[in-house]
């Protein structure tokens, strides 16, 4: 599907009745955030556009914010073309389909975003209606829902990926730079040379930009390819004004500036209300992107998003990332040779942090196999760091009958609960002892993962009790009942489903 801007993807959800526009006066000092827990809700509420923001009213240079477009599967359903009511299911297969295919972007002269160039003094960040998403996050969150543009200094693949950074001084933005992830590697090159690293943001696009840039498309891929996959035609590119670097040329508002390797160039930043559901990411000094020019459409949309994913609170990363971990596991899966598996969830309450494979299991270790697969890919930096296995007749979208096959079918005794210790992992998991967290000394944060194999034990062996199986009979009613009762029901006064 191709929605041509933000506010064409506006348009579409408005048409679809997914939008609900907020005018009443509202503060961007945490009401707005705290609304937009509210109306997010378990993921069934509406996308949000907020017209009305304190301080950013009649003549500012920004009036408008949106969020929540992905907060809900019927939207991501939309995204995608299919219809709103299309199962997880289908829109794990959708993405599948996504992130294997490429569509390079071109390149164009000029486009809406270029309306206004904002460069040298006149660069102010507080111009924006950028929210103090919690009160207790460190600063206003300015990067929650961008794309964040670097390059590979040597081979010029883009990477686009999504990375938490606040508003420090007018003109500054310091964030949070991790080595695993893609942008820091593309800024281990630039630093390994004393140089300084170009950097790019964009605010308000299609759907497709904020979903594409917060998976773990592979380093040698730019995420610009896999949008343009997604939305069955090529994303429009126009050159930056101030970095070597192209972005959308209908996108709503650009940032572009430099991060310095230099430590006396730091500023203070954190903590901010995590995925996890828990504030993470200490205050402390941390790289800090020096702004150099503001490019923007008349009359911008700001995009942001509220973070943090809590029982019976979702939001759009706990949704994306339902959709995107389980698309990637699979491939994962297959790629790897993994037979058999019939279908992957990432539950959205924990954002992809536990993994459910289902599959037709055919020899011992199958399980085992799978885990290790999903392990050993550069996805499972902050994911997967618990993976469930079960057989074909188990339903991973229905956690009763997950608890029903964890209950009967997993026996620690048997290996079927296994640890992989002193992994790679989390910084911000506060599972993990504060002191493993720290990343300038490790890198990374360190996770000690465990399979759960809820399979019927292949170990196991046949008995002649059980007619030759493994395990006794199960009490579902014989098929010749249940089709006798299934003809009568309406018989016995009951209204068919």
């Amino acid at each position: 599907m191709q929605f041509g801007d933000l506010r064409g993807w506006i348009a579409h959800l408005r048409r679809e009745g997914e939008l609900h526009e907020v005018s009443a006066e509202v503060d961007w000092d945490c009401e707005l955030g705290t609304i937009t827990r509210r109306a997010f809700g378990n993921g069934n509420g509406p996308a949000l556009l907020f017209s009305n923001i304190k301080d950013y009213q009649h003549n500012a240079r920004c009036t408008q914010l949106f969020t929540g477009g992905l907060s809900n599967y019927s939207r991501v359903a939309l995204m995608f073309g299919l219809g709103k009511n299309a199962s997880i299911t289908e829109l794990v297969q959708a993405a599948r389909k996504a992130y294997s295919g490429r569509v390079p972007p071109v390149r164009v002269s000029t486009g809406p975003v270029k309306e206004n160039v904002i460069t040298g003094d006149d660069i102010n960040l507080f111009d924006f209606p950028v929210p103090r998403w919690h009160r207790r996050d460190g600063g206003r969150y300015i990067n929650t829902m961008q794309g964040t543009v670097t390059r590979d200094p040597t081979t010029g693949r883009m990477n686009v990926g999504i990375y938490r950074g606040m508003i420090g001084q007018k003109n500054t933005i310091p964030v949070l730079l991790w080595r695993p992830q893609n942008w820091g590697q593309d800024f281990a090159r630039y630093s390994g040379k004393g140089e300084e690293m170009p950097v790019a943001f964009i605010y308000g696009w299609e759907p497709c930009l904020p979903f594409c840039a917060s998976s773990p498309v592979p380093p040698d891929v730019s995420e610009y390819d896999v949008m343009g996959a997604l939305r069955g035609a090529p994303v429009e590119l126009v050159d930056c004004e101030t970095v070597p670097l192209q972005v959308p040329a209908s996108a709503e508002i650009v940032i572009e500036g430099w991060i310095s390797p230099d430590p006396a160039t730091f500023e203070m930043e954190g903590p901010f209300g995590e995925y996890t559901g828990y504030f993470g990411g200490d205050q402390s000094l941390k790289h800090k992107v020096r702004v150099t020019a503001i490019t923007h459409r008349d009359k911008p949309i700001f995009r942001g998003t509220l973070e943090g994913t809590l029982p019976k609170m979702l939001n759009e990363n706990s949704i994306m990332s339902s959709v995107q971990r389980a698309a990637l596991a699979w491939n994962i899966l297959e790629r790897s040779g993994v037979p058999g598996v019939t279908d992957v969830h990432c539950p959205p309450a924990n954002n992809g942090t536990t993994l459910m494979i289902q599959l037709k299991q055919t020899y011992r270790g199958q399980a085992k196999q799978a885990a290790a697969a999903i392990w050993g890919s550069n996805a499972a930096h902050l994911r997967y760091k618990h993976i469930w296995v079960v057989n074909d007749d188990i339903d991973i979208h229905d956690y009763g009958a997950i608890d029903w096959a964890f209950a009967y079918r997993v026996n620690a005794a048997e290996d079927d609960i296994v640890f992989f210790p002193g992994t790679f992992g989390s910084a911000l998991d506060p599972s993990t002892r504060l002191k493993f967290r720290d990343t300038n000394i490790y890198g990374t944060g360190k996770w000690s993962r465990v399979l759960i194999d809820a399979t019927i034990n292949l170990d196991f062996e046949p008995e002649a009790n059980y007619n030759g199986d493994r395990y006794p009979p199960m009490v579902k009613p014989d098929e010749r009942d249940w089709e006798h009762v299934d003809r009568r029901w309406q018989e016995y006064g009951f209204t068919r489903d």
